[in-house]
């Protein structure tokens, strides 16, 4: 069989050899393939810029679409345990008490449950991880998405604690006239820990962990000459922090305040909330300030965070509503002020939507302010959560869970 080495230099000699035989107007070989190229090129091209066009006018199409109603399209029976609280816990529904907890799906199903006899449970989640710990007790129960990770016995009264998404524990130990904070892993190891007196660093009001678990904030409160001081003490567990002296590596004073809240949006940025302002840091290894705002006296009726947002809720006597909700980036920068007028239990984050809800009603709005839903629930909701469809939600209503959807 014959075989053709150059597949051009083919083409060039056939061309040779008939040009003879070819009109002058007839197309060669070699300019037959370069046109079908340019025709697949084109078509191409075409295709892709339809393609884009299409979703970017699916995305306008969503990105503007106002829902009129919501529908609840499945209903799970619930079985309630006497005391019992719910929370959301990424698509799934938590339900605890004081005698233990369990995790069910949007059917019901339960996916896990842990017991235990407590007194005054205080639960942490961060991710797909949940913590669970006995105010006054000793014992930390960790759990994520598959269930039990593992237990952690402090050996001292615990008065409160953080969780890291792969399970790290901050947590923070009477001891007397010592407060430790204590850093273990899920398994109850210890990884680190420091002390604080009322004498030298304050008592500890707040405490937050990176969801890397690398970094811990402290908002430590302080009496000095008469007056009332908070230091937010940043510590670093990596490999920066082990030459400093215990782990501190950044830390802030304010003279005359009070600093209850501290929460890190995500790794590299923290917010701090006092009686009088707002205050953010960033950075992965070394917080450093990156902005505050004064709140002018105003009270903060609450703080939400999530996805890297936090809103602070003020109380607004004016006829735009009766609550001022302002939502911040994590580097501190304005995203957008909200009224409202409806009682809420809980404000939702979303990446692009803000949630408001209370037992009886919803709001949905994205974060240009554009109100995308407004409506009544059928049942009083005790917890709302989203899902990963857009248009959908988990509710905890009566005695079932309910998937709604919004049409």
């Amino acid at each position: 069989m014959a075989q053709i080495r150059s597949f051009t230099s083919y083409l060039k000699k056939k061309d040779d050899t008939t040009e003879g035989v070819r009109s002058s107007a007839e197309p060669t070989y070699l300019e037959k393939i370069r046109s079908h190229r340019l025709v697949i090129f084109y078509r191409t091209f075409l295709g892709v810029i339809l393609l884009a066009a299409l979703i970017a006018v699916s995305y306008i199409s969503w990105r503007d679409k106002v829902f009129t109603e919501a529908e609840v399209i499945r209903t799970a029976p619930l079985s309630e345990a006497q005391g019992a609280s719910f929370l959301a816990f990424g698509e799934n529904i938590l339900q605890y008490s004081k005698d233990g907890i369990g995790c069910m799906n949007a059917n019901g199903d339960a996916l896990w449950n842990q017991t235990w006899e407590m007194q005054s449970p205080i639960v942490r989640i961060c991710r797909s991880i949940v913590a669970v710990g006995d105010y006054n007790g000793h014992m930390i129960y960790v759990a994520g998405a598959n269930g039990s990770i593992g237990t952690i016995d402090t050996n001292l009264p615990i008065r409160d604690f953080c969780v890291a998404s792969q399970g790290v524990v901050a947590a923070v130990l009477d001891d007397q006239d010592v407060t430790w904070i204590h850093l273990y892993d899920a398994q109850g190891n210890q990884l680190g820990s420091f002390k604080t007196t009322m004498a030298d660093s304050g008592y500890p009001l707040a405490v937050a962990i990176s969801p890397n678990g690398q970094l811990v904030g402290v908002s430590f409160l302080y009496a000095q000459e008469g007056r009332i001081k908070t230091s937010v003490a940043f510590y670093n567990f990596g490999s920066v922090g082990q030459n400093a002296i215990d782990n501190y590596v950044s830390g802030y004073d304010y003279i005359g305040v009070v600093a209850p809240y501290l929460c890190f949006l995500d790794d590299d940025a923290v917010c701090a909330v006092a009686d009088d302002r707002i205050m953010f840091y960033g950075g992965e290894q070394i917080p450093t300030s990156r902005a505050e705002h004064l709140t002018a006296g105003e009270e903060i009726a609450g703080v939400y965070t999530g996805n890297g947002y936090a809103a602070l809720v003020y109380h607004n006597n004016t006829d735009e509503g009766a609550y001022r909700i302002h939502v911040y980036r994590g580097d501190g920068s304005d995203v957008i002020t909200l009224f409202c007028d409806q009682e809420f239990e809980d404000i939702l984050l979303l990446e692009d939507r803000i949630v408001i809800y209370s037992a009886d009603a919803w709001q949905i709005f994205d974060m240009s302010g554009h109100e995308k839903y407004a409506g009544a629930f059928d049942e009083s909701v005790r917890v709302l959560t989203p899902t990963g469809l857009r248009n959908r939600f988990l509710a905890v209503a009566g005695s079932s869970i309910q998937t709604l959807e919004l049409r």
